[in-house]
Order: structure tokens, then sequence, then C-alpha cells
């Protein structure tokens, strides 16, 4: 997409086309650094690279927008040093919009995360099983450790969260308006209010209180987020809807996020499609966000969870998915996810999937990705990952033509 100027600002987000089947529409949000064709997918670039691919090749692929992470990068190199290089554009070479997310989830991870023994996305092994703390006692107790701070890495407060480093062990401190500071140093394009994302195990006494320190939290996200001026002028800030798998905390942080002043939202917490009630939680979470706003689903990123998504009025996405599984030997196709480190590709001389048209399948066969990761060479995970990325890219353009053609 070629790079459109400020001249847009005209408007944040334009509906193009609502789907007569679903709530799933078309549109385009309108950043800095270009527009983001809706529905889209953000590549994660953690720590302000997506991994093992050049910022030329994913603007190749016609991938739109980025998303780098807060916690990560303001602990290395820091949100400082990224100013001084005029901001994360100029530091990465990424001419075209970036996202930051708030911190939030690291608040999960380096907490309630490491309590729980789980990630924030429900998985085979975790679907209808609950942790060893599974039970409603010890289920609370660790709820209630991670708010004492006697959890191993972070500890939340009423002011924010304090938490040591996962490189050094150097203590830190990370409230709401700390977030929109380093955000506004690392100049992205569109950035979140900082929230607390529970645990899909956590009961609904510690998600209310944790749903509603992200209300107050939101407040004063807004609030210092007036006062800032990025090095790219004017950002986006979302909200986060947060409640975990209880209707009603759903329902009224929808409710509550949704009537505050934002540029969109975005909806935390567990989902995924081994989840079970997780479509019913997606419908609660959006029920009052405005329908002029875009709307992003953090962290998911499967093909049926984007789908299914989509058609509940979700407009962006992002995932380490694609490209962690790339590094991994798995790629995704059409018909499913391909090992390619399996002995059945040695002889294949046909591309990892046909008529794909990235780079990895023009160029490549099976039986060569699958001697490169036998081999140990960086090059199997980066031509899997860009194949993985385009794939991605096809796939979300696919879902905005059917859109626009009424077919979706």
């Amino acid at each position: 997409m070629e790079h459109e100027s400020d001249s847009h600002w005209g408007y944040v987000f334009k509906i193009l086309k609502k789907s007569k089947k679903s709530q799933a529409r078309a549109g385009v949000i309108s950043t800095p650094h270009g527009l983001i064709h809706t529905p889209a997918f953000y590549p994660v670039g953690t720590k302000a690279t997506v991994k093992g691919i050049t910022p030329a090749q994913l603007n190749d692929m016609g991938i739109e927008a980025v998303l780098c992470n807060t916690y990560h990068l303001f602990l290395r190199p820091g949100d400082k040093v990224v100013k001084k290089f005029g901001g994360l554009h100029k530091f990465m070479n990424w001419p075209k919009p970036i996202i930051t997310d708030s911190g939030g989830f690291q608040v999960f991870s380096l907490g309630l995360g490491m309590e729980h023994g789980c990630s924030k996305i429900i998985g085979k092994n975790q679907a209808g099983n609950r942790p060893a703390v599974a039970s409603t006692d010890a289920k609370a107790l660790a709820d209630k450790k991670a708010m004492a701070g006697e959890g191993k890495f972070a500890r939340i407060t009423e002011d924010g969260v304090y938490f040591r480093s996962f490189l050094d062990g150097s203590k830190h401190f990370i409230g709401p308006e700390e977030s929109m500071k380093i955000q506004e140093n690392l100049g992205a394009d569109i950035i979140f209010a900082f929230d607390e994302c529970t645990s899909p195990y956590s009961d609904h006494e510690y998600t209310k209180e944790a749903m509603e320190r992200t209300h107050r939290w939101a407040v004063r996200s807004l609030k210092a987020f007036r006062r800032g001026s990025s090095v790219v002028g004017r950002q986006l800030l979302f909200g986060i809807v947060q409640g975990g798998e209880f209707k009603d905390l759903r329902l009224e942080s929808s409710k509550f996020i949704g009537a505050m002043d934002f540029d969109g939202f975005g909806i935390g917490g567990a989902f995924g499609k081994f989840k079970k009630n997780a479509k019913n939680e997606l419908d609660w979470s959006v029920e009052h966000l405005p329908e002029n706003k875009p709307k992003h689903l953090l962290g998911i990123g499967s093909v049926e969870d984007i789908v299914e998504a989509v058609r509940r009025g979700i407009d962006t996405f992002d995932c380490v998915t694609p490209t962690r599984l790339g590094r991994n030997g798995t790629a995704l196709t059409e018909k499913g996810n391909l090992n390619m480190k399996s002995g059945k590709f040695a002889l294949d001389k046909k591309p990892i999937e046909k008529g794909c048209g990235c780079y990895t399948c023009a160029n490549f066969t099976r039986g060569y990705v699958r001697h490169l990761f036998q081999s140990g060479e960086m090059l199997a995970g980066i031509l899997t990952t860009i194949h993985n990325l385009y794939f991605m890219e096809k796939l979300m353009k696919k879902i905005r033509k059917d859109i626009l053609e009424n077919r979706f």
C-alpha cells in the first residue's frame, strides 16, 4: 500500500462495507504513517523486529502494520533511547503504521501467569482442564498472592505494577502514566491504555477487582495521554475491555470502556478455539462498544479464531503464532499445518503450498526446506516464516474481498 499523508486525518476509522449475514465489516484506519485496511492481521515485532524477516520483506508481502512490545522495549534498549533515534519507525526502518501494546500482558505473565502455570490462550492441553491450583480455594489463594507481591516477578498495586526485569532482576515500575509516556517516546501510531490481564483461571472476585482497576487505569491513561505529544504527532489511543469469562463483568467493562473517549478498543483476556464459551465472551465484550470505532482482539491469530472474530465485528488482530510456528518448522496452508521437519518431505519437489505466491514457494521445494531444518540452518525458519506471514496476509485480503463483495 502506497504511503498516505496526514491529509487523511478527516477520519480515524471509515467503514466501507458491512456484511448482511453477520457483524463483519471492511474498513480503513487512518494513521500518521498510512492506512490500515481492515480486517487486518499485525505481525508481532516484540523487540522492534519481526523475527527472521526484514522490513523490506514485510513491505513486499503487502503487510500494512506491525505490533511492538512496550514492556520489552522499555527494558531494552529503553524508550528514551528509541526516542533519540526519532521513534520506532526510524529506529527499525519501518515506514508504515506501528502499534504498541500497553505492557499489561506482562503484568499477567509475570504475576498470575506464573502462579497459575498457564498462558492467556487456552490450548488443547488446557481445554476443559484446570491447572494444579484449579480448586476454588487454591485459585483464590494464587490470585491474592499475586496481588500481595508473592508472585515471582510482579506486584500489582493501585498505582501500577512493580516488577523485576527478566534480563537482570533490576526493579522497575509501570503505571498508566508511565505506560503513556513510554509509548509516547516509542512513537507508535496506535497505543493502548494500561490494563491488567487476568488468568483464565481467576475467580469472579479477583477478576472483578482487576477489571475495576483496569477501568481506573483507563481513566488515568486517557488523562495522561492528552498531556503528551509523540514524535509521530497524533497518536491513536485504544482502551481495553476485560472481565475474564464472566458475562456480567464483560458487559460492564464493555459499557464502561465503550463510553470513554478512546479512538478504538482492544479486547483483552483468554480466547482461542479450544476455550469453552470464547464466542460468547467476545459477543459480551463488544456489546456496548461504538460501532463507528475500530476493535482489536489482542494476541489471537489462528485462522479459525480470526474468522469467528471477524463475524463478531472485530477489525484487527495480532499474534506471534505464525512467526513462532515458522521458526519451529510448522508451515500454514489452506489444507492444514505441515511439519516441515517430517521425513516424508525429504524427496518432495513441490513447494510448501501450490499456488501460494510467496518468495519461499516460488523458489524452493519442501525437500529443501526440510533439509535446512535437519541441518540446523537459520534459513529454514526464515523461509517458513516468510510463507506463514504471506499466508496470513493473503487470508486477510480474501476476508476483506469477501466482505466487500457480500460473500463473507
